[in-house]
């Protein structure tokens, strides 16, 4: 199992690096750390549901672990269903 963990930052100029370490970890189980998440933008929403998409495709765990109220209130504004993103692992 790998661990990704995400910045606080999650605007345009994160979406490249994390696509990149996305591609690094397709076909391992992954869960992703949201602790730090204190902004979220639309572009890496966008990576973290091509994500989930990915990894159901392949047949992967993809889960979330402890997701920062930030990062929960960037989703519910946005109106996509923290299950969207990946299984809860871990919750606040």
């Amino acid at each position: 199992m790998q661990i990704l963990t995400l910045p606080p930052a999650l605007d345009l100029r994160a979406a490249g690096a994390l696509v990149t370490n996305f591609n690094a970890a397709r076909g391992n189980h992954v869960t992703i750390d949201a602790s730090k998440v204190e902004k979220i933008g639309t572009q890496c929403v966008q990576v973290l549901l091509s994500a989930q998409v990915t990894w159901a495709r392949d047949g992967v765990p993809l889960a979330l672990a402890n997701p920062s109220e930030a990062f929960l209130e960037s989703l519910d504004i946005l109106g996509i269903p923290l299950n969207k993103i990946a299984e809860q692992e871990h919750s606040k």
